[in-house]
């Protein structure tokens, strides 16, 4: 996250909510993979981003986290507080919609992991793709070609997009089943320089100040293109590094290795203390015990790259 998260006590956010009360704010709330988070907003366009973005989910269900985001002419700069008993944001003066998306998910996240059962779910930085019925995940820091590939492995024949930034995950028994975590995604303008195929769709969408905007994956390739979800089958690590091998096999301890060096290649996380990394890591185990791991380094050019992950994700 490119900004700090402060927490806040529960009085300190019943303060910030009283002083709200009588003004004129947009509600939302969304379902994010069986979690309910609300957005309040002085912002219309954020309002209509999330409605594009999330899957809609009946106003009278209580929700599980709230983001509240607002501008506040006392504070010059971008800031967020968490409260994380009732898993409670306030980001305030935020032009971009990147954020918003990011703490809603972090915080659906931040409660599965407070919701222990049997069956717990787990939410996972990354993209994960469907390929002929199994499914591959690939998971990144920023800046190595995640969102490159993704889309460049999505126009083959007989694959299919769970989610392209962010999935949720639960172990039932020797599987790995994985949920999208967004109705439709939110991407980056430029991606049409690099696949000619989204420039029809692009144009017709709002952008934010970032050059980004929500697309519906049906609407640019077809419905069959979209997958709910996918039982996962390969992990592939990406990284940038002149320094090491181009491709090759992972254990599960070092691609526990790698996670922890990179925070869980995920720059979006509310807390992080020893008892919350205790329980990714745990999870993470889990996760990798029941797939194949592989590390592609994305040194090569993006199409060398791109064939080296059709050959794993073919295996």
């Amino acid at each position: 996250m490119d900004l700090s998260v402060n927490l806040i006590s529960k009085s300190k956010k019943d303060h910030l909510i009283d002083e709200l009360k009588g003004m004129m704010l947009f509600e939302e709330k969304a379902e994010l993979n069986g979690c309910c988070i609300k957005l309040i907003t002085d912002k219309a366009m954020f309002k209509e981003m999330w409605q594009d973005n999330f899957k809609h989910i009946s106003e009278f269900i209580r929700p599980h986290g709230r983001i509240f985001v607002l501008d506040d002419p006392d504070q010059a700069e971008l800031s967020l507080y968490y409260e994380p008993v009732s898993k409670t944001c306030f980001l305030y003066n935020c032009t971009y919609y990147g954020h918003v998306k990011s703490l809603a998910l972090a915080i659906a996240g931040d409660f599965l992991e407070e919701y222990h059962s049997i069956h717990s779910r787990y939410s996972v930085h990354g993209a994960a793709i469907d390929v002929f019925g199994r499914g591959i995940s690939l998971i990144a820091p920023s800046g190595t070609g995640k969102t490159t590939l993704s889309y460049g492995l999505l126009l083959d024949k007989n694959t299919r997009l769970v989610s392209d930034d962010w999935f949720y995950a639960r172990i039932l028994g020797d599987l790995v089943v994985c949920g999208a975590s967004e109705k439709n995604v939110y991407i980056r303008s430029s991606i049409q320089e690099v696949y000619p195929e989204f420039a029809k769709v692009i144009r017709t969408i709002r952008l934010d100040e970032t050059k980004r905007g929500i697309i519906d994956i049906g609407d640019l390739l077809g419905d069959e293109k979209k997958a709910e979800s996918t039982t996962m089958a390969t992990t592939v690590f990406l990284e940038r590094d002149a320094d090491d091998d181009v491709f090759y096999n992972m254990s599960v301890s070092e691609a526990l290795d790698y996670l922890l060096k990179h925070n869980f290649c995920n720059p979006h996380m509310l807390i992080s203390d020893k008892r919350k990394v205790r329980i990714r890591k745990n999870f993470f185990k889990q996760y990798f015990e029941r797939t194949k791991i592989y590390m592609l380094n994305t040194i090569e050019t993006p199409s060398q790259s791109l064939e080296r992950l059709r050959q794993i994700a073919h295996r």
